[in-house]
């Protein structure tokens, strides 16, 4: 809410801009066990691991700038008296956010799929073409709906100026705002790369899985896709990582363009102000990252 965040080797900030233009910053230091270590350098399984392992970051760092945009509306902010309470409940929100979401766009498109065109079209690889194309369908219905609101609007705008500087930083040149205004609004790592990915290579597996294990009702179809969802999600993970190291080969950079196009929804043009927002947090991560551990701090 009303500013960026950004994740380093060490450390992770959020910069946000305060309603009265001030900017504001929250920086953990990354802290990860040795159990989440190991599973993260296993290709497959380490997407579903920084998946949900970003849903928890991301979600403490969304209740701080939930709790200054409370304060700058003048809402008065009820104080948990166990912190540790409070960073378990968001972070437990934000996953079961994301697995309610999931299921909705996973088991909805399949289940409409199923009743709209089962018996029009019985062809089982062509009927799951149809369900990614409602996925999408979905998909775009809802981004649209949130889009027209003024704060998703604003969101967006903020999601433009990070991808701006990432671009202008991985072409070498100074962060300006003159500098960033230069550079594009779309990212190859985005999410919103992610998001359509899952649904590209969700009609591959469904299709290759249904060879061997066809489904015989609508409910059969919908448990599969629920089954299916972490493979779904570990190859895609793969295959972004993928589409980004060869996305400066001519015939394969390609690979990428779904994203990038679903980004013109997910990402708008930013103002001057939210791209300081964006550099500030930036610079700053860049700072507290080359520091020592020992000057880390969590704030």
């Amino acid at each position: 809410m009303e500013g960026v965040m950004f994740t380093g080797k060490n450390v992770t900030v959020t910069a946000i801009r305060r309603k009265d233009q001030s900017i504001e910053y929250f920086t953990m230091k990354n802290i990860e066990n040795k159990t989440l270590h190991q599973l993260k350098k296993i290709p497959f399984l380490r997407g579903i691991v920084a998946l949900f392992q970003s849903i928890a970051n991301g979600s403490k760092h969304l209740n701080f700038s939930a709790e200054r945009f409370d304060v700058d509306t003048g809402e008065e902010i009820k104080q948990d008296n166990s912190k540790l309470t409070m960073i378990l409940g968001v972070t437990l929100v934000g996953i079961l956010s994301f697995i309610i979401g999931k299921l909705l766009f996973t088991a909805l498109p399949a289940a409409l799929a199923q009743i709209l065109f089962g018996k029009m079209v019985p062809n089982q690889f062509v009927n799951n073409l149809i369900e990614g194309l409602i996925k999408i369908l979905l998909l775009l219905i809802y981004i649209l709906a949130i889009a027209a609101t003024p704060f998703v609007k604003r969101l967006f705008q903020y999601h433009g100026a990070e991808h701006k500087v990432i671009n202008t930083f991985e072409a070498g040149e100074e962060l300006t705002v003159e500098n960033v205004k230069k550079y594009s609004r779309f990212h190859y790592r985005c999410g919103s790369s992610f998001i359509v990915l899952t649904v590209i290579i969700g009609v591959v597996i469904y299709s290759i899985y249904n060879v061997f294990f066809p489904y015989h009702s609508i409910w059969d179809r919908v448990v599969q896709r629920i089954f299916l969802i972490p493979v779904v999600i570990g190859v895609s993970y793969e295959f972004l990582r993928f589409t980004n190291a060869v996305r400066d080969i001519p015939i394969l950079k390609w690979l990428g363009l779904p994203g990038i196009w679903l980004q013109n929804f997910t990402t708008k043009e930013p103002d001057d102000r939210q791209i300081e927002v964006s550099i500030a947090s930036f610079k700053r991560m860049r700072e507290l990252d080359a520091k020592s551990d020992e000057l880390l701090f969590i704030k």
